[in-house]
């Protein structure tokens, strides 16, 4: 019998790696309207929970390093895990559906421009149905 895939949640907003070292200035920020950082565009979660792992209820958080270029791709040979789930499945699952991420790429003085950041990834099993959700 197939199982359905379950997805699992990208919760939180994008993170910015700060890899320079040095604050922006209200200057050098991008105008209103303008993302400094990548916009995902996927309308569907790429991240696939493992069926064993959801069926047994194991769950987690990994903490992505993403590098997505000036055109929204993201590189994957770029892509590390920055913080584990502690789970080496849950990490696999989340490198493999960050593959399959869309972008729409962050502005820098009105122009694409590629840039690392944090992104999380959340495994979590929803609430029974018919029971409220948890708070």
């Amino acid at each position: 019998m197939k199982r359905a895939r379950r997805r699992a949640g990208v919760l939180g907003a994008l993170l910015v790696c700060a890899c320079s070292g040095r604050r922006e200035t209200p200057e050098e920020r991008p105008p209103e309207g303008q993302n400094d950082v990548p916009v995902a565009v996927n309308g569907e979660s790429p991240f696939q929970y493992p069926s064993n792992l959801y069926d047994e209820g194991v769950e987690g958080e990994v903490r992505l390093r993403l590098f997505v270029d000036a055109l929204g791709h993201v590189h994957p040979e770029s892509t590390r895990v920055a913080e584990s789930s502690g789970t080496p499945a849950l990490d696999s699952a989340a490198i493999a559906g960050a593959a399959l991420l869309r972008f729409a790429p962050a502005h820098r003085n009105g122009a694409p421009v590629g840039v690392a950041f944090f992104q999380p990834v959340i495994f979590r099993r929803g609430a029974p149905s018919g029971a409220p959700p948890i708070q």
